[in-house]
Parts: C-alpha cells; structure tokens; sequence
C-alpha cells in the first residue's frame, strides 16, 4: 500500500490536504466593481509546501488609474497602458488555475471579479473549491494572538518570507506562508481535509469542533451511534461509580460521516449543539443491515428515552377505539390493546384521530354512544340522540341483542375488513351537504373518511405483519443478500450472503440463531409500532424475495381505500372532487 493510499483510508471522507494542489491568487483592481478593472493579477501554484509555478502579469484596464490606487498599489497608468487586457490574460489564468484550489485572502472580493470576467468575456466559471484565509483566521486565531485579521498584521504574526505591499505576486506569496500557518495550527485538531479546512471557516462553536476527533476511529459501517455523558456519582451513591445518561441516539449508513456532521456547521438545530456540548462521547453499534440499524435505534430509543430525541417524547402514547363486550357494546377509546377479547382499531398518535374515526363511525350507524352499562331485561329511558335517529336505543328495548349485535358486526367489518359500508352509510348526507353548499360540514365528513383510511392502512400493515408467526425474506444489497428472519412483526435475526455465499444457506442459519418470540394480543406485534411499521416498509421494497413464510400475510381486499376512492363512493361517483368545493 501507498503512502497515499494508506493517508486516503484515514481521511475517506474527504480530500487530504496534502494531495491538493492550492492555486494562491491575489488582484489589484482599480477600485471599482466592473469586469474589466482589473490591474494585476498575482498567483502561486503550490502543492506539499513546494512551489510548483508562479502568475503574474499587468492587465490593461482601459481606464485611468485613479491617484489614490496608484500610491497605494505603485501602479500607474504609465505601467498598464501596453500591459494585455483582460481578453488576453483570462484564458492563460484559467489554465494556470485548473484543477487547484482557490486560496485568497479575502476571497469573495477576488473571486466575484473573476466570475464577473468569465461572465463578460464568455467563458464558463470554474467550480473550484475556495479557502479564505481571511475567515479562516478569524475562527482559528485568538484576539490576543492578533489584533485583527489583515494580511499585513497575519504576515508578521507568521513570520512570512515576503512582506506583503500591495502587488499581486507579493501579496500571493505571503497568503502563501500564511494558508501554512494556518493549516499547522488547525492540524492537532483532526483537520486533515479540506473539508475539515472549509468548515472552520463557518460557525460552529469551539466546543463542539474541538470533538470532532470523537469521529476518528469509528467504523464506515452502517449502525447506530448514542451520544452519552458521563457525570460523577453524587456523594454517599452506592459504588460511587459516574453514571452514564444517553443524550441521543441515532442512526447511519456510514457512522463516521454521519457523527463527524455533528461537529461540522452542517449541523444547524440549536438543541443538537446544546446535545453535543454536554456530551462526553459517542458509542456506536455496528449493525449488518440498514433495516436492522433502523429497529436497533427505535429499541435503544424505548429503553432510553434520550432527552434529545423527539420521538422519545412518550412514545408509547398511542390511541385505539375499541369494540367493546358488554351486551350492547359501544365504541371507546383506550390508550392500550388487552387480550380480553374485544376488537381493536388503530393505533392513532393523536387522540383527535381517534375521535374523528368513531365520529365517523357515529355518521354512518346508529351505535350507541352512551357508557352505561345497559341490560337486556331492564330497559331505561331513550335519550335525545333516539329521537334524532341517530341511535337504535337498545336502552329502552326498540332493538333487541340480536338485532342490535348484527348492527355491532356491520361497524367491525367496516373498520376492521370492508371499509365500504363505512362510505354507503355516510353518502346520502355528504351528497345532501355539498349539494346544498354546506362545504364546511362536508369538509369535516371528508376529514373523517380520510383519517379511516389512512388508519385502515396502518391497522392492517401492522395486524398482517403480526400474525405470521415467521417470515424470512431476502433483497439484494450491491453483490450480497440481506436477509431478515420476522416473527410476529418483530425483527428476530439478521444476516448478510455475500457474494460467494449460497443465501439459502445463510438464511437456514439465520433462522437457527433468531430470537424466540411470542404472539402479542391481536391485532398488537410482538414489537413497537414503529418497528413494525420499519419492517413493512422494508418487506414493500421492490426486489425483496420471499424465502418462507408462515402464516398468512394479506390484508382483506376492500379494507384500504384511499381518502379520494372513499369520497368519491360517498357522493356515487360525483365528478367535482370535495376538497375542491370545500375551498370554495
């Protein structure tokens, strides 16, 4: 191996400064912002610390010299009147410059009158990559090292081997040795890149720069990082041992890239910079899979509940409507699914969405939605929503437990296998409402129907995953196979063939090392919503084989519609869509 090659291994993720060529370049203008003011032009072709060639030439500005610039610079029009324009000496530049990277002290100032000349004479603008000592300066030195960042204060602090007078070529050459300066100070804090380099010149607090060392050693390797601090144990804690507090845990398929951002100024949330200050380091998981990655931090996530993650904030507080198995069951929203025999729909993140389903349920069928406990052979007097029709009143005996439970079993298969009967129930009103242009009304039936959709889904994605007692699927990741072992719609094992291994062969092994698992209460998975949920999304992906499956994975045929299909039943077909008259 190489040198380089050995130095390009450490730094993958960005170009080593020492295989760059710099190309340093420094104008003289004649005070003014058009193309062609340009009275000098200076530059230095640098490259490990050797001088590999040097630019310079007098440009025509075809304009007088103001007086002022002339005792500046020592440029008068004398010198620039057989000097070339700026026609003759642009292409020669480019081509000295081609390649390298851009080093100006001050650089937007040099670069804005060198874009604005390719511009004007037709030439198309390099993309190079620039520095700017100037800033970079100002983020490495201290105040009490300079009183300011000129390049004529910088010199002297570095100690420079030209001093700096405003001509081109000698100001080039003293940004030169002051890049140098700059680039070893910088270099016992992990900056090997330009990259590294580029980012000092942005705002990232020192605090968090001065970590990002933390990165160095990690894998390349797809997994899950934790950011974790360690504080000392209070006086008179048993064992007097620090405790460890996870501040945040997070996922990638490349680990070293993905936390090096952190101490980067691509990193722009505000409580990411707090997270990263209070950190004392980072732990990393290397994982065999990208899905497997996304499970393990959705588990570490639960067990943690890290302060920085947002999704930590009560993750378990989900919603489901459920059936209750009283005489004459009711709908109702709880907060968790009991094996106790009752039919459950959901789950919903928010409560409101619960709401708007049994609403919608309500629309449709005259259920009840009283929460006595009712008897069959005692009735009680009706209440007003019997005299609106918009209840079947089994309280005072109108229907009886036979009637009333077939009524029970059209509300189930509607939110739980036919979403249909769900629309038919409602259509009369929807069309009745939008044909007298009660858009608003409508737009809250339309609102209804479209979460029971979007909640069907959910429910069945989740219910059909966790009823298959085992699946074992493949997909083709680059020259391998990623195999995944799914039980109960948990992720049980994982493993990888390569592409001299036989997948069959991996996957028998697979299944043979897999977690045992056990049925939760249907239609709950035997593992977080969230999981499953990564799982199904996966299991979707197309060029995902199917190696063995237990169980039936498949979802009833009318169950899902989405939102649009659903209105549309609704109102037989009408060809304006609602959400349009609703606007209206």
């Amino acid at each position: 191996m190489t040198p380089s090659a050995a130095q390009a291994s450490f730094d993958d993720l960005g170009t080593p400064l020492s295989d760059l060529t710099y190309c340093v370049v420094d104008l003289e203008t004649t005070g003014g912002a058009e193309t062609d003011r340009i009275t000098e032009i200076g530059a230095v072709k640098v490259r490990a610390g050797e001088v590999l060639g040097e630019f310079q030439t007098l440009v025509n500005p075809r304009t007088h010299v103001p007086p002022l610039i002339a005792v500046l610079t020592g440029i008068t029009n004398s010198m620039v009147a057989g000097a070339p324009t700026l026609r003759e000496v642009l292409p020669a530049f480019l081509a000295f410059a081609q390649g390298t990277v851009v080093v100006a002290h001050n650089a937007p100032f040099d670069t804005g009158f060198l874009r604005r000349a390719c511009e004007a004479l037709g030439y198309p603008y390099p993309r190079w990559p620039v520095l700017d000592t100037a800033t970079l300066a100002r983020v490495i030195l201290l105040r009490d090292e300079v009183p300011n960042c000129k390049l004529g204060t910088l010199a002297r602090h570095f100690r420079t081997t030209v001093t700096p007078n405003h001509r081109a070529l000698t100001d080039a050459q003293a940004t030169v040795d002051v890049l140098h300066g700059l680039m070893e100070r910088v270099g016992n804090l992990g900056v090997h890149t330009l990259e590294d380099l580029q980012e000092f010149s942005r705002q990232v607090s020192p605090q968090r720069r001065s970590k990002r060392t933390w990165a160095a050693g990690l894998p390349e390797t797809a997994g899950v990082y934790l950011f974790v601090a360690e504080q000392e144990a209070s006086p008179g804690t048993a064992g007097g041992e620090a405790q460890r507090h996870v501040l945040y845990v997070g996922k990638s398929k490349n680990l070293r890239a993905r936390v090096r951002t952190y101490f980067t100024a691509a990193e722009k949330r505000r409580r990411m910079d707090e997270m990263v200050r209070l950190a004392t380091g980072v732990e990393t998981i290397p994982c065999q899979t990208q899905l497997e990655a996304d499970v393990l931090e959705l588990r570490l996530i639960a067990a943690h509940a890290p302060r920085y993650n947002r999704r930590s904030k009560f993750p378990d507080r989900l919603s489901w409507v459920k059936i209750t198995t009283e005489t004459f069951p009711r709908l109702s929203i709880v907060t968790g699914v009991r094996d106790d025999g009752a039919s459950y729909f959901g789950p919903f993140q928010r409560r409101q969405a619960a709401e708007d389903v049994v609403l919608a349920i309500y629309d449709g069928f005259p259920l009840r939605q009283c929460t006595a406990r009712l008897s069959a052979t005692k009735p009680v007097a009706a209440c007003a929503l019997a005299g609106m029709g918009r209840c079947c009143a089994p309280c005072d005996g109108s229907v009886g437990p036979e009637e009333y439970s077939a009524l029970v079993e059209r509300v189930r298969a509607a939110l739980c296998s036919d979403a249909r009967p769900a629309v038919a129930a409602v259509s009369a009103r929807l069309s009745r409402l939008v044909g007298e242009r009660r858009y608003e009304e409508a737009e809250t039936i339309r609102r209804r129907l479209e979460t029971l959709g979007r909640t069907a889904r959910r429910f069945h994605r989740v219910s059909s995953l966790a009823a298959c007692p085992e699946i074992v699927a493949a997909r083709r990741e680059g020259a391998g196979w990623d195999i995944h072992v799914i039980r109960y719609g948990r992720l049980a094992s994982t493993g990888v063939a390569g592409p001299h291994d036989v997948p069959q062969a991996v996957a028998r092994d697979t299944v043979a090392t897999a977690e045992t698992v056990r049925p939760a209460p249907h239609p709950l998975p035997a593992a977080g919503i969230e999981e499953t949920e990564q799982i199904a999304d996966w299991l979707e992906q197309p060029g995902v084989r199917l190696m063995h499956i237990e169980g039936d994975w498949a979802w009833p045929l009318h169950a899902v519609l989405d939102h649009e299909t659903l209105v549309q039943h609704a109102l037989g077909g009408a060809a304006a869509p609602l959400p349009a008259l609703a606007s209206a």
